[in-house]
């Protein structure tokens, strides 16, 4: 029997927390008590293990003893990171309703859920990485693949055929949380991946995410977006859409368009492969020892976050290429890029500030880093203002000024406000009238206590007669027990302690109701004016977020300027031959960690020198010599200059690797079958303008079973 089947029997608040359960019975309910959030029964069984906290019991409802645990409410941001690290899910349930006016138990309700994909508060999110959401869909012929970032408000979806397609996207994307249908015949992909959720099969109907798309975008159909052919991806786009709008139960302005993913436009790279280059993070599972490491100085986390996806993704246009080396090199030239870094630290992050601007969950501070961000955008407009370079004029006209969001958040908020809003004090004084009149009489308190507090020792002849506040009894005299005697009739008892006593009269009661009217209306009117100002920023979200957009990739190239000067890297030539000539080529990351110098390296591959076969003795840099080919080839296809002498690079479509060998004991797979599968992989997938790295082939198995393969 289910909790809920007789919850008449139930106390009044435990019928209230079984009903709001019911309502999101697979993640955990944290429901608000006074000072603390509280979890019950097997919530608060699972929270105990997960968060480490005291299992106790409430009582017992319906006859049953409660399982209870609980964190304070000031601690909840900590205690949800913790969870979000984990893969687990929770609902915040607040009180809405007014203690003074409720019949029973205080109306409350669920006001945000929290997942692992759908985070957009700072204290939950690694900063310099993104954070996805993804959902995958297979329609018995193909694979819809969907990717959002509520954080930023990208949204972009994808389709293959390939099962390993998917787990490349998989490796590429390493979504946060990841939905799939009830009925996905392709669990053994997915399984043991943190953040995983079964959605029902309704979810992913075409129609329904035709509909859904077209409500969020305002549109009539998707055909200008170029995804309406895209049916299986858009099977999964809905999905998406349909989840994070049932966890952030709010608008999603920030979220604009779907965009579909060209696999022609990319220099593509197997999961293999990308493990192989420790693009982003090494063998051992950290983040140091990789080429991000070594090429990340960006100056802001939305700048961070881009360079990854650039890693991680390579194109293949020339165009947009050969615009971001012009770029790097005329920000060289006019060393421009040590002040653009330094004007852009300042700026932050304020991709994720309009997202959350978006939610409506926007923080007073985040106001704050907006104003800072909106007072250098005219110092960078000033300092690119000479510049003719074509790229560098369109990046400084994308990242324009907003100076009358600047004067509205100059005038309007704290400099350092509180963290949140409830705590008041963060709307600046005389921008309000009204509001500086009500804090006026709140604050005047302490003149007037002190006035009544002086009269009151001169009429009763008691010298250390007090008045005070706390917020249990409000206002109070308070009296030593050995001067009791001396308390005039008309002095009310308020409360006794062991060596004094306090009292109330009519005239402090009096004022305390006007004070503490002044307060609440205060700090009510102080929340009116704070979402007035989120309703003012919100019409200049899209100008907001191309600014952002802008700024991100001036970052980028500008950190990428310094990397290439300080690590001595040059610009490669993009060729329409099929060739890769490096001369004095070196590995980005080994050469870092050396303390000898690096001994470069040169090579030659063409039409009549399709292959290189590499031997030499063990440590004698083999392995190196080929992933330092595949980095410089990588790096040249994001726009960067690149550790070598000189390097003329052709066209390239994909990228394999196949180095090392292990065995792949979770999936059952010795090391000759893993080496065998990720062979079959190139054997199937390579063409002729396709860079491929084999480095000890055969080596899980016996010497003619290698041999063979």
């Amino acid at each position: 029997m289910t909790l809920t089947e007789n919850i008449h029997n139930h106390t009044p608040m435990m019928q209230q927390y079984l009903g709001l359960k019911a309502e999101n019975p697979e993640i955990l309910l944290f429901y608000r008590m006074g000072d603390f959030y509280e979890l019950f029964y097997d919530d608060a069984r699972k929270a105990s293990l997960l968060l480490d906290i005291s299992l106790t019991k409430r009582g017992q409802s319906a006859g049953i003893p409660i399982p209870m645990a609980g964190v304070p409410y000031h601690a909840i941001e900590g205690y949800l990171a913790k969870l979000v690290q984990l893969g687990e899910s929770a609902a915040i349930c607040e009180q809405v309703g007014d203690p003074a006016t409720s019949k029973g138990p205080v109306e409350r309700k669920v006001i945000r859920i929290i997942t692992p994909g759908t985070v957009s508060d700072e204290a939950l999110l690694s900063e310099r990485q993104d954070n996805l959401i993804a959902a995958v869909y297979h329609d018995g012929r193909r694979f819809g693949y969907g990717t959002m970032d509520i954080s930023s408000g990208r949204f972009f979806i994808n389709q293959f055929d390939k099962e390993e397609t998917l787990l490349a996207e998989l490796q590429r994307t390493n979504p946060a949380e990841l939905l799939y249908p009830e009925s996905f015949a392709f669990l053994h992909h997915i399984e043991g991946r943190r953040g995983l959720r079964r959605r029902p099969e309704w979810e992913f109907e075409l129609g329904t995410a035709r509909k859904l798309l077209c409500q969020q975008f305002g549109t009539q159909d998707l055909v200008g977006f170029g995804v309406e052919q895209s049916e299986t991806a858009l099977c999964a786009a809905g999905c998406l859409m349909q989840y994070v709008k049932d966890t952030q139960r709010t608008a999603l302005p920030h979220i604009r368009s779907v965009r579909l993913e060209q696999p022609d436009h990319a220099v593509i790279m197997d999961a293999a492969t990308r493990r192989n280059l420790e693009l982003t993070q090494n063998l051992a599972g950290g983040h140091d020892n990789t080429l991000a490491a070594v090429l990340d100085g960006t100056a802001t986390p939305m700048g961070s976050r881009l360079l990854k996806r650039w890693l991680h993704q390579p194109i293949r246009d020339r165009v947009i290429l050969k615009g971001r080396q012009s770029t790097i090199k005329e920000l060289i030239e006019q060393n421009l890029y040590d002040e653009l870094g330094s004007l852009l630290r300042q700026v932050g992050d304020v991709e994720r500030v309009l997202a959350r601007l978006a939610l409506r969950s926007a923080r007073p501070r985040d106001l704050t880093r907006l104003r800072q961000a909106f007072a250098q955008l005219p110092e960078l407009q000033r300092l690119l203002a000479d510049n003719e370079h074509e790229a560098v004029q369109q990046l400084r006209d994308r990242a324009s000024t907003f100076p009358a969001l600047l004067d509205l958040l100059e005038r309007a908020v704290m400099e350092v406000p509180p963290v949140l809003i409830r705590d008041g004090g963060v709307i600046r004084d005389g921008f309000n009238q009204e509001l500086d009149e009500l804090r006026d009489l709140a604050n005047g308190a302490t003149a007037s206590l002190a006035r009544i507090e002086e009269r009151e020792k001169l009429l009763t002849g008691i010298n250390t007669l007090k008045v005070g506040y706390n917020k249990v009894h409000g206002f109070y005299i308070e009296v030593s027990r050995a001067n009791s005697h001396l308390v005039p009739a008309h002095y009310i008892r308020r409360q006794t302690l062991k060596n004094n006593e306090r009292y109330i009269i009519d005239e402090l009661k009096k004022y305390e109701d006007k004070v503490l009217t002044a307060q609440s209306q205060a700090l009510a009117l102080e929340k009116r004016l704070y979402e007035e100002l989120l309703d003012a920023l919100l019409p200049h979200l899209g100008d907001l977020q191309d600014s952002a957009a802008a700024l991100a990739e001036l970052d980028v190239l500008a950190n990428l300027a310094e990397r290439a000067e300080t690590l001595d890297y040059r610009c490669p030539t993009l060729i329409d031959e099929d060739q890769i000539l490096i001369e004095a080529g070196r590995h980005p990351v080994v050469e870092q960690v050396m303390t000898d110098p690096f001994i470069a390296n040169p090579i030659r591959l063409e039409r009549e020198r399709r292959m290189l076969i590499i031997t030499g003795p063990n440590m004698g840099g083999k392995s190196t010599y080929m992933r330092q080919t595949a980095l410089i080839v990588l790096l040249a296809h994001i726009g960067a200059f690149v550790p070598a002498d000189s390097a003329h690079i052709g066209p390239i479509d994909r990228i394999f690797t196949r180095i090392g060998a292990s065995d792949d004991l979770a999936s059952g797979r010795s090391t000759f079958m893993v080496e065998m599968t990720e062979t079959a992989n190139i054997l199937n997938n390579a063409t002729a303008r396709s860079l491929v790295l084999m480095d000890e082939i055969g080596r899980g198995t016996s010497t003619y079973d290698g041999l063979s393969l």
